[in-house]
């Protein structure tokens, strides 16, 4: 997949919203027919080095330049955990994108067989529990690369205990092809 199409569509699906003006896909689609192809993808903004919105699917449900624009817009207005993003920070924030391949179950015994199956810095790791879940891009493991804080913190994003292993939730995995500007 061609790094600098995707984030220029991500890009420009930020910059569409913010002047309120339609998206031109037509002549693109026409270009790059496989973006009509389902994928999942996340998009992480970032300003100044620091995060300034995350938003992605984990299932490929629909056409990736559905997904890639979506979440590129929901990432910059839409993540709870920022104010929707305002033209004067659009020109300084930088666009990473991430496609996911289909997530993968991990069928382990405890946590020791569980340290034995998961490759740090190479999986995301989504963790199911009841109705919680969170997940974790593979990238979150440059913040996080002790095993024990990186489920430590998953486990309290999905709103549990910080030793959530312990109730042997389901672990899934994938990778991601990641893109930055």
């Amino acid at each position: 997949m061609d790094a600098t199409l995707l984030l220029q569509l991500a890009r420009e699906a930020i910059k569409s919203r913010l002047d309120n003006a339609p998206l031109d896909l037509e002549s693109l689609l026409q270009q790059q027919p496989q973006l009509r192809n389902d994928g999942a993808t996340f998009v992480t903004l970032n300003l100044n080095g620091e995060l300034r919105g995350c938003i992605g699917s984990l299932i490929a449900t629909r056409p990736l330049y559905e997904d890639l624009v979506a979440n590129a817009r929901a990432a910059a207005f839409n993540d709870p955990r920022f104010p929707p993003l305002s033209a004067q920070e659009f020109d300084r924030i930088s666009v990473e994108v991430s496609l996911l391949s289909e997530p993968k179950e991990i069928v382990y015994e405890n946590e020791s067989d569980l340290r034995l199956q998961v490759t740090p810095f190479q999986d995301g790791i989504i963790l199911q529990s009841g109705a919680a879940q969170a997940t974790f891009l593979p990238q979150v493991w440059e913040q996080l690369p002790d095993f024990d804080e990186f489920f430590a913190h998953l486990c309290h994003k999905a709103g549990l205990q910080r030793q959530c292993l312990e109730q042997h939730p389901r672990i899934y995995r994938y990778g991601v092809e990641k893109f930055s500007e």
